[in-house]
């Protein structure tokens, strides 16, 4: 279905993201299948490569339940105590009207005007400029805002700012980057779990390198013994089931920049049809740009943050698009105006460090004279002359007064 609208545009993102969830989903599976072609291997180390391909896929059928339960558990731990686990790393805090009524206020217009329940509101103390919602239910809602980023920004950009995180929980992007995030988490877990077994197997000093194996090699090799080679099946299956692992990792993130990149660009333009508002949301952005890193975050919560910087080989798997091209999209589409990109941070911090330096020296000392007094000046006051050319009172002579 062609999108050509806003609304349109939502709709139709949201059924390719259940398609895209659903392929993460089935990447749960294929690590299960490269785990069982190594448990083969461990088995067996004198098979043919067709013998180990099939004796895998009937291993995965029946480990596909197991699996299925276990990925379902692990979804259903994060379900209840995903928000605790994150205020945990974050160290964000419930705050009420009485405690922020600026921030509180400015949220709760934003709900009245749009009918959307009113979500929890958090405080992450950091000097960071960032903020960012979870929740997979109206009772779990909430939107954290770090205390930077109610300092440096103005009122207008701190609505626009929440427009963004309530665009993401009226559009579903919550729910769904937590549950993808989740699955994520399971392939890496799997993943790096293969690759630990990979690093523990023993090469078999006396069968001139091939894999060990257990008691029930010789009964496996007897039923087989029509299909065994010189091992060198093994080795084949051990690399494509760690060319397996690798690529389900690699789809796992290319799945997660597929559901995160799009909807940025959505919530800033949900963000602009709340606030009415794109230079606000334009100017938000630029002033968070290069300076929403937050410390000892994990990467999970980065990616649900507002702006999430990457650099150098990092930005290929950054989860935000950059902040010239949303910048540029509101532009292009909402009318708002560019004010351009503020100095680097490193910068800013190297200059007031130099103002801070120079401020500390202060003004230059009084010379001084032999006997450590100041010197007098170089070039003494003269007394004007008394008017009419007679004497100035109090004039001093040579002995004293006149």
């Amino acid at each position: 279905m062609a999108a050509y609208g806003l609304y349109t545009h939502i709709a139709s993102n949201k059924l390719r993201s259940m398609l895209l969830l659903a392929g993460l989903f089935a990447l749960v599976y294929v690590l299960v299948y490269a785990g069982a072609l190594v448990a083969e291997v461990f088995i067996d180390d004198n098979g043919t490569v067709a013998y180990y391909l099939s004796r895998a896929f009937a291993d995965l059928l029946k480990a596909a339940p197991v699996a299925t339960v276990v990925a379902a558990v692990w979804i259903a731990i994060a379900y209840f105590f995903h928000q605790s686990m994150i205020d945990a790393v974050t160290g964000g805090h419930d705050v009420t009207r009485q405690e922020e009524p600026r921030l509180y206020n400015l949220l709760e217009n934003l709900c009245i005007s749009r009918g959307i329940t009113m979500p929890k509101l958090k405080i992450m103390e950091s000097p960071a400029l960032n903020a960012f919602a979870t929740g997979l239910n109206p009772r779990q809602y909430s939107i954290t805002v770090t205390s930077g980023l109610l300092d440096a920004l103005n009122d207008k950009e701190i609505e626009a700012v929440l427009g963004h995180e309530l665009t993401h929980i009226k559009n579903g992007d919550v729910q769904l980057m937590v549950v993808a995030v989740i699955i994520t988490g399971v392939v890496g877990f799997f993943g790096e779990l293969f690759f630990r077994l990979f690093t523990n197997l023993n090469w078999s000093s006396g069968s001139g390198g091939s894999w060990s194996s257990g008691s029930s090699s010789s009964s496996r090799s007897s039923s087989s013994s029509d299909s065994k080679s010189s091992g060198g099946g093994a080795i084949i299956v051990i690399i494509i089931a760690i060319v397996l692992i690798v690529l389900a990792w690699l789809l796992s993130q290319v799945v997660k920049l597929a559901l995160s990149r799009s909807r940025e660009y959505l919530a800033d333009a949900g963000s602009v049809e709340l606030t009415k508002d794109p230079d606000a949301m334009i100017s938000a952005l630029r002033k968070i740009e290069g300076r929403g890193e937050l410390p000892g975050a994990t990467s999970a919560v980065m990616e649900l943050c507002v702006d999430n910087p990457r650099e150098g080989f990092a930005d290929l798997f950054a989860t935000h698009p950059s902040v010239q091209s949303r910048v540029d999209a509101l532009i292009k589409f909402a009318g708002g105006h560019d004010p351009g990109p503020l100095p680097d941070p490193a910068e800013e911090t190297a200059q007031l460090e130099t103002e801070q330096a120079g401020a500390q020296d202060g003004p230059p000392p009084l010379s001084q004279g032999p006997w450590g007094d100041a010197a007098a000046p170089a070039n003494p006051p003269v007394p004007a002359p008394s008017p009419s050319g007679a004497p100035a009172a109090n004039q001093m002579g040579p002995w004293g007064r006149h």
